[in-house]
């Protein structure tokens, strides 16, 4: 319902806004960089760590008509939200939340394994020391921005062969060192996702983000696809499991 401002942090220029539910969010636009496959991995990785048992701010569709923004004076923002224009991501709004610096903020090495497995799953690139991606609200640590996760998708040529991937960038992530439990936290992301979980995340997409002239299907083929891949990449954890706990071996 109203445009507040820009965030001009990432790259891909999120904008706070306020619903119509009377919430402050921050908006993932589908006319940024990677368009609707940004918004689904943002989706899916946050619904993932969710079920994983971390904290993660709701996530809702929020619809963007003509007349959003539409005083905001900046050009390159008008024009991403005119391309924007349709159904998008929301994060709920944390006010007052700040970046989780882990020289400043702890925690265990138990949670810090399960999110390294977490990110090594669904190769999500983006949880470094230079964008940690992680907010410490109410002195607890929340977990943002997935859309850079689930990177098989840009080149969509051979899914089933991506789920197998020990996950390189693995050597880069935030909490790498701190991983000492990567066998305990496979047992626990074991005990608590099943493929049903991923059925149940998939089918969240709506038909309107899964419309891409590179991957042809129908929106139920390529959720199908995405499914697939997570349910291949789950029962095949050991790979990447083990390839984190060797990157590890090497920083310490």
């Amino acid at each position: 319902m109203r445009y507040i401002l820009p965030l001009r942090e990432g790259g891909s220029m999120p904008a706070l806004a306020e619903a119509d539910d009377g919430f402050r969010y921050v908006v993932k636009m589908r006319g940024a960089g990677h368009g609707t496959k940004a918004l689904i991995a943002e989706l899916i990785g946050g619904e993932i760590a969710r079920r994983l048992g971390f904290r993660v701010p709701e996530l809702v569709l929020l619809d963007l008509d003509s007349r959003f923004g539409i005083t905001e004076g900046d050009e390159e923002i008008q024009d991403l939200l005119k391309w924007s224009q349709g159904l998008n991501l929301g994060l709920h709004y944390l006010q007052g939340s700040m970046t989780w610096d882990p020289l400043i903020h702890r925690l265990s090495p138990a949670d810090a394994s399960l999110i390294v497995w977490l990110d090594a799953f669904i190769t999500n690139i983006d949880r470094t020391r230079k964008n940690p991606n992680m907010l410490a609200w109410h002195g607890e640590p929340w977990l943002i921005d997935h859309g850079a996760a689930l990177y098989f998708h840009h080149a969509w040529s051979d899914p089933q062969k991506a789920a197998l991937s020990p996950f390189p960038y693995v050597k880069d992530h935030l909490l790498l060192r701190q991983a000492d439990s990567m066998h305990e936290a496979d047992r626990i992301a074991h005990r608590r996702l099943s493929e049903a979980d991923f059925l149940e995340i998939t089918a969240l997409i709506p038909d309107d983000w899964l419309q891409w002239e590179e991957a042809p299907g129908t929106p139920q083929q390529l959720r199908d696809a995405y499914t697939r891949f997570l349910t291949e990449r789950f029962n095949n954890s050991n790979i990447f499991t083990d390839h984190a706990i060797e990157a590890r071996g090497k920083l310490i």
